[in-house]
């Protein structure tokens, strides 16, 4: 396929801006989507002791349920629930209070707090996948470069697709370090398209979802958008409180009612892991009970129940589900990888970091290309972009690997009870972030970026130090006892503390030995140094 100069030059342009916009963005949520793939395994490991504490049984999340609903009147009219099992040894309620605040409990804190239990720093590390940890806005930010994401990923394919084949596996290594890059860009770009295609529409269906249904709301709703709201999202349908009085059943009877109408229905298996409650204590209470069925491509699925007789409402099972869950369903399991086994979970860490690399070299092109090779001192769109990206990409990692520690020291001896959890790591997370990227701006580009990669490094080299040394779980231990969660935790931080002290490495010899007149090099130029005009 021959394309005109032209057009390939209106594409390349295209897939450069699109890309620099988005690419800051993209790198934190690649670099954080690539660890939040392991969610779950990190609430076990940021819970001290959390893997050698028992299941607690249906019958202490009885036991939660009702103290519950009777110390705190106003989760009656809408209450969740986390089911105990391997995936959430601890269970925990979670409602919103009369100020419309969040609040969870567990059996150790009935009473009720303002955060999940055991979430802090999984929870931190999701928020920046998904929003950047900017409230609100934050997701519908990410949506909008979901979308310019997909336009870099189009103009990329036109670009590279007169030369697709013989450009593939072109990785040559040499003197030419530009072109080493560019060939270790399109390599990643190429091979990891069709996921990174995947990624960008979840992405923006995910985030986006609210916003394209009110814009389809005079249109496809007649303006009646939050009444269909409810039916397009939930499974249980919405009925008003009856006023009369109704005990409710019990979580045996919900939990056996729902994996006996998923198997009436052709599952072989329904694991139920959260419920909602509706007007509990009413006549017209509903429960709807939310589970996986492994093997099915949207593996969550769920079946809406009178609460109190068990009598089944409705359902969105696997195969049996409408056009909006069914969507939605397969676009979270598609996007986190929830419809595999644990190898495809590593697929999707090892594609995460990968994005990470293309953005971070995207990057480094731009600036590489617009390099004034004749000239000592560089512009200065270079100079800010080469700060930028130091400051924002490599600085994120530091951030993170330090919530990472944050998260374990804050819990431990006596800063266990003297700082908020939540509020600490954030804290540690965002100001190491700024304290980063202020470093970045303030250094020359080649010593903030050789000092902040061993910085992230260093750091990161002490989340399993952190770890041990807090909760006595050390990587070695936590083999030998079969913790494989915890071990792989630890052992993926020092793999990565590796990968970091290389590219410092790495950085350091561009500075000495690579071209001069650039941003990333330490050796003054003497070839086109100014001359003064001789004094007369």
């Amino acid at each position: 396929m021959k394309l005109s100069s032209n057009t390939l030059r209106t594409f390349t342009t295209l897939h450069t801006w699109v890309g620099l916009v988005a690419g800051f963005a993209l790198f934190v949520a690649f670099y954080a989507g690539a660890i939040t793939i392991f969610h779950h395994e990190l609430q076990a490991w940021q819970s001290p002791h959390g893997v050698e504490r028992p299941v607690e049984t249906l019958d202490d999340a009885q036991h939660l349920l009702d103290e519950t609903l009777s110390r705190h009147p106003e989760a009656r009219k809408h209450v969740g629930m986390v089911f105990p099992g391997d995936e959430y040894p601890v269970t925990a309620t979670y409602w919103q209070d009369a100020q419309g605040q969040w609040r969870f409990a567990t059996l150790d804190a009935l009473d009720g707090t303002d955060e999940m239990p055991g979430g802090a720093l999984s929870e931190l590390v999701n928020a920046l996948h998904y929003s950047l940890g900017i409230p609100v806005a934050g997701a519908y930010l990410m949506g909008i470069v979901s979308l310019l994401y997909g336009l870099a990923l189009v103009s990329g394919v036109i670009i590279h697709l007169p030369k697709l084949v013989d450009d593939l596996f072109a990785l040559r290594p040499g003197r030419n370090l530009k072109r080493l890059w560019q060939d270790a860009h399109n390599v990643i770009g190429v091979l990891s398209l069709p996921m990174h295609v995947m990624f960008a529409v979840t992405g923006a269906l995910l985030c986006l979802v609210m916003v394209v249904m009110f814009a389809l709301n005079p249109l496809v709703y007649r303006g009646q958008l939050m009444q269909a709201l409810g039916p397009a999202m939930d499974t249980a349908p919405q009925i008003a409180a009856a006023g009369r009085a109704q005990a409710p059943g019990s979580l045996a009877m919900w939990q056996a009612r729902s994996i006996e109408i998923a198997r009436a229905q052709g599952l072989e298996s329904f694991e139920p892991a959260y419920l909602k409650l509706a007007n509990a204590g009413d006549a017209n209470a509903t429960v709807e009970i939310t589970g996986e069925s492994p093997g099915a491509l949207g593996p969550l699925g769920a079946v809406a129940l009178n609460a109190n007789t068990g009598a089944l409402l409705s359902t969105q099972l696997p195969g049996q589900r409408d056009a909006n869950h069914v969507t939605l369903a397969a676009a979270y399991a598609l996007h986190f990888g929830e419809y595999g086994n644990v190898w495809v979970r590593w697929l999707y860490f090892l594609l995460g970091l990968g994005g990470a690399f293309l953005f971070y070299s995207g990057n480094l092109l731009w600036i590489e290309s617009r390099r004034k090779r004749r000239q000592a001192q560089q512009g200065r769109a270079q100079l800010w972009m080469a700060r930028a990206t130091v400051g924002v990409c490599i600085g994120v990692c530091v951030a993170i690997s330090v919530a990472f520690v944050a998260t374990q020291w804050l819990q431990s001896g006596a800063m266990r009870d003297a700082a908020q959890l939540g509020f600490g790591v954030n804290l540690a997370c965002f100001v190491a972030w700024g304290l980063c990227a202020l470093w970045a701006a303030l250094r020359p580009p080649i010593r903030a970026a050789q000092e902040l990669l061993w910085l992230a490094a260093i750091v990161t080299t002490a989340v399993p130090f952190a770890h041990g040394l807090a909760t006595g779980a050390w990587w070695w231990t936590s083999a030998a006892a079969g913790h494989w969660d915890l071990f792989a935790i630890d052992a993926g931080a020092l793999a990565i503390a590796v990968g970091f002290a290389w590219l410092a490495r790495v950085t350091a010899r561009r500075a000495r030995e690579g071209e001069p007149n650039s941003v990333w090099t330490a050796v003054p130029s003497t070839a086109t140094a100014p001359v003064e005009a001789p004094q007369t």
